[in-house]
């Protein structure tokens, strides 16, 4: 057994266990530890006591000495000194633009460090920042970053209860805190209302917990039917906690009534409305580590046999219609060969024919062309050009014949009948009732 006494180094802070050694202190007394920061100033929390040696971290540091009137003047100064640097700290702060809030400053017992707590968004680059606060207070600097629930513990408040906030006022350590104690103690879920001043679930959910739980098991639940000592049967509406009363609706006769019961007198069958959890699975057990390891190869071949059939469908679909598709697009590029394309490459002759046609057109129209610029140069000389004479009723019949050929169905234009011999045929006699 080990004789223990609990020092906090600020309200409502962590409990750090030390042996009193020769000294007698008692419960409030101010007393210098040596710590990993050096010597610190604390107050006894948890006075003198015995408790197993496994129970405390060994080796058990003993404490300096009781603070004597020198000490306790020396921690009234720090404290001075600290709201000088929290506010220089925050000018520092303001003057080199960074992103972050102070929060707190912090001097050691002893002016060996000075600790600067902050919040921010993200991370922070705060190198030069320190450089600029260890020239101006000539001693180490630390900056920590917390997070909005250690800001609100730091600054204190009062809740909407009127009252201290609780993790400044005892609480030594965050507990987690969850929706579902609001619903188990039919609180509102609007969370204007179950959030605290840091923004997060307020930590007196936790205090009643287990309280609510105890008397929820004893009572019937909202749904659920319930018989009354009289007899009577009906559903619960409502239940009152703290109370351990239920309001039902039962019928009398073709009228409907509520009613206030105790929990205690009704008779109901528990039911769980809430959905049902998952079985967690222990992989330290054999039997379900294999279970969960089988699941796994089973969901890995179902997924490669389902793709395996949707290969086979594909390559099906697909390869039924590439035999068919072969013979189609074969036949295409076979048609495409026999009618030329755009290669030029059929057997008719039909595409040499029509770059023949391209041509004749383009030198009729570099004759027309040049038939214009004769025509200018001859009225620049005072000259009429010819309009009938020349040739004129020639190139007038073959325009003619170039628009009825362009006005003609397509398939009467790319032999309909499938017939390169009846197009070039066709072809020969246009040019030749042309030409005679």
């Amino acid at each position: 057994m080990a004789n223990v006494i609990g020092v906090r180094f600020r309200n409502a802070g962590k409990m750090y266990w030390f042996s009193p050694g020769e000294y007698a202190v008692k419960r409030g007394d101010a007393v210098i530890v040596e710590t990993s920061r050096g010597k610190e100033y604390g107050t006894v929390a948890v006075p003198p006591h015995e408790v197993d040696d496994s129970k405390v971290a060994q080796p058990l540091k003993e404490i300096v000495r009781p603070a004597s009137r020198i000490d306790i003047e020396q921690e009234m100064s720090n404290r001075e000194k600290e709201r000088e640097a929290f506010f220089k700290c925050r000018e520092k702060i303001r003057q080199r633009g960074l992103e972050m809030k102070l929060i707190l400053a912090e001097y050691t017992w002893d002016n060996s460090k000075i600790l600067f707590y902050f919040t921010a968004d993200g991370r922070v680059d705060f190198r030069e920042l320190v450089r600029d606060l260890a020239g101006e207070f000539k001693t180490r600097i630390e900056l920590r970053q917390v997070g909005v629930r250690d800001e609100t513990k730091m600054i204190g408040g009062y809740g909407i209860c009127g009252r201290d906030l609780c993790c400044h006022a005892y609480l030594s350590d965050f507990s987690p805190v969850s929706i579902k104690m609001a619903k188990e103690q039919n609180l509102s879920l609007n969370p204007t209302k179950i959030s605290g001043a840091c923004g997060r679930l307020m930590c007196c959910l936790g205090n009643e917990e287990e309280v609510y739980e105890e008397i929820n098991k004893r009572m019937p639940g909202v749904g659920d039917t319930a018989t009354a000592p009289d007899g009577v049967e009906g559903t619960i509406i409502s239940v009152n906690v703290l109370r351990e009363t239920a309001r039902m609706v039962v019928d009398i006769g073709d009228d409907r009534e509520i009613r206030e019961y105790a929990a205690s007198e009704l008779q109901f069958e528990k039911t769980n409305h809430r959905r049902r959890k998952k079985p967690k699975i222990d992989l330290r057990r054999n039997d379900q580590k294999e279970a969960k390891d089988q699941a796994i190869r089973n969901a890995k071949a179902q997924a490669i046999q389902a793709a395996m059939e949707r290969q086979k469908q594909e390559e099906e679909s697909f390869g039924g219609g590439s035999e068919q598709g072969d013979g189609k697009h074969g036949g295409r590029r076979r048609n495409r060969g026999r009618s030329g394309g755009r290669d030029g490459g059929g057997e008719n002759g039909a595409p040499k024919q029509n770059r023949d046609q391209n041509k004749n057109r383009k030198a009729e129209s570099g004759q027309s062309k040049n038939r214009r610029d004769d025509g200018g140069k001859r009225r620049e000389q005072g000259e009429k050009p010819p309009r009938e004479g020349e040739g004129g009723e020639q190139r007038r019949s073959n325009r003619n014949r170039n628009r009825r050929r362009d006005n003609r169905p397509r398939g009467e234009r790319n032999d309909p009948a499938g017939n390169g011999q009846g197009n070039s045929q066709r072809g020969g006699q246009d040019q030749g009732g042309s030409v005679g």
